[in-house]
């Protein structure tokens, strides 16, 4: 992991404040959705991709029964139903 160099004190909310600088860098934008991973003692943030909940690809994705597929794993639903 790379450091910044940047520090930031949690609100009472616990928010931080992410620098205009790292977003940019990042392509991180207003309202753009962050995930959020713990990797031993560290917290890592990473820009959200929604993907299929099956094959893992965010190429093409859709909404099916509240869950997130992508067409190809869709159509194959939807074969397997009809059979």
């Amino acid at each position: 992991m790379k450091s910044t160099g940047v520090v930031r004190q949690l609100d009472t909310l616990g928010r931080i404040v992410l620098p205009i600088e790292l977003r940019r860098t990042m392509g991180i934008d207003v309202k753009d959705m962050l995930e959020i991973f713990v990797d031993n003692d560290s917290i890592v943030l990473k820009k959200y991709h929604p993907c299929c909940v099956f094959c893992n690809d965010a190429r093409d994705v859709v909404a099916y029964k509240n869950k997130l597929v992508c067409r190809k794993c869709l159509a194959e639903l939807t074969n397997s139903a009809e059979k």
